[in-house]
Parts: C-alpha cells; structure tokens; sequence
C-alpha cells in the first residue's frame, strides 16, 4: 500500500464520523505521525509503499478513531503555539481560542521584566509553558485539581519550559501558599465554563474522552469558576496586574459585569478570530 492509498482508505473511513475536510485533517495527522515526515514530504512521497510495520499498527489506531477518540488522545500529542505538547484523556485538548489566549497575554505584557505569572486549571500545562517561553525570565506558577493532569503538565514543561512550577489544588477552595499576597503580575486561566445544558451541542468525541470536570459548569450557576477567579485575582495581583480568562461566548456580559463588580479597570471581552466572545481581560 502507497502513502497516497493509505490517506484515501483512512479518510474515507472516517467520513462515517466527519465531515470530509474534518476526516481529511485527521488522516494527514496519522500519517504524518506513523510515518513521522512532515506534511509536504507526505505529499512528495504519495507514491512511496508504507513500511509493513506501519501497516501493522494501522488497524488498532482505525479503531480508535471509529470510536470517537480524539486523535490527539490517539497519537499522544496536540500542538499549541508551535510546540508538539502531551495530552491524554486526563488533559483538555488545547484549543486555538486558548492559543490566542496565550497570546493576547503575551502582546500586552512583551518587554515587561520579572513578571510573575499564575495558571489556574493548567491541564496539560499549555498557557503556563507558552507563557515562559514568550515573557523571558517570568516566574511561571500552574495549579490544578488533577494531579493525573499534572503528571503530563510536568513532563510537558520538562520538555519546553523546565523551570514552571506545578502544584495540585482545589482552586475554589484553596489558594496556593506559593503566591503572596499582591505579587501577581498575571492571573490567566482556561476554567470551566460549559453549562450543562449545551452538553446537547457537542460531538461524541467530546463528551466520551475530555474530562469533564475541565468542561462542564452547572446551569444555575456557570460563572462559579469566574467568581472565584475574580476574588483570586483581587488578593494576588498587584496594582496593575492583568486577570486574562478564556469565557463561554454566551456569557461575555455576564463575565464583563462579574469583573467590573469586583472592582477591575479597563474590563473588556475580546473576540477570536471567528469573531466569538471567547476571552475577557482586565487589570486591578
């Protein structure tokens, strides 16, 4: 079997899950990974025979695809700002709005020097590690509930940003002795904030394999995360310290008048690139 047979054979496959350009993207992504070239050498070598032992390894990974397992459960790794990080279904899969996140953060705090910069619900460490490598010489700090998460979070930062630290904590009842009083720079965090209502509005692929305590938020009170944040941030940031927050797009008024009522300046929601509610920022 050619390279090129592969990709047709598996694509067509997945269409019985996805949509043709969402099964096409899948399949570049497991071919790229079996045979561990890049997307323009997979293109150059349609031609070329797939190794037997790659083809051994083809059925059970079909497998897990035909049942909704996300593929970057499948083959261990999503990317996130450039970088090739571990998830497993301990970890959200990062997602772009979460990258532009990352960045906003990193735009409106570029040449700052010794920041000093709190994750809360890091997963698999995504914005904590990004954020280390985009503010040189920033002290790093990610916090999260699942110490299952934070195993791969650890292995993430070794990997990429060595000298972020991790502790496991139950942020909305517990504050991270680590972080004084009025020392923060930056309070940035992805927290739940899916109502439970709009479990209705998501794929399979979701709801069977991401941890739904990252995801979920009850319907009768879906800012709960954010009002903890929010008093959080009052104790911990600095005078002119910056809260960033990713937000469920139909909550942004909701979200800009919790900040504005706990007593944050220049409050304003930012659309993604899809032109979505997706992220709130202030500053104390």
């Amino acid at each position: 079997m050619t390279t090129q047979q592969l990709t047709i054979d598996l694509t067509a496959a997945l269409q019985a899950l996805y949509p043709a350009p969402e099964a096409a993207a899948i399949t570049a992504l497991v071919v790229e990974n079996l045979l561990e070239i890049s997307p323009l050498q997979r293109r150059m070598r349609a031609a070329e025979p797939v190794p037997t032992a790659v083809l051994a390894r083809l059925p059970a990974l079909q497998a897990r695809l035909l049942a909704h397992e996300p593929v970057q459960y499948v083959l261990g790794t999503a990317h996130f700002a450039g970088l090739a990080l571990e998830v497993s279904p301990a970890t959200l899969i990062p997602r772009p709005e979460t990258e532009e996140l990352a960045r906003l953060v990193e735009t409106e705090n570029a040449g700052r020097t010794g920041l000093h910069v709190l994750d809360v619900g890091t997963g698999s460490g995504c914005l904590a590690i990004a954020l280390a490598r985009a503010l040189p010489g920033a002290r790093v700090r990610a916090v999260d509930i699942s110490g299952e998460a934070l195993a791969v979070a650890r292995r993430n930062a070794a990997r990429y940003a060595p000298a972020v630290e991790f502790e496991e904590l139950d942020i909305l009842t517990q504050t991270t002795p680590a972080v004084a009083p009025a020392s923060l720079d930056v309070l940035v965090s992805n927290p739940p904030y899916v109502r439970e209502s709009e479990r209705t509005r998501m794929r399979e692929n979701v709801l069977s394999w991401e941890p739904a305590t990252a995801l979920f938020v009850p319907d009768n009170d879906p800012l709960v995360f954010y009002r903890r944040l929010a008093a959080l941030g009052r104790e911990l940031l600095r005078p002119g310290g910056g809260i960033y927050l990713e937000i469920n797009e139909a909550l942004g008024a909701e979200t800009w008048a919790l900040l504005e009522s706990h007593g944050y300046a220049q409050v304003r929601v930012v659309a993604d690139m899809f032109g979505r509610d997706r992220l709130i920022a202030a500053w104390v």
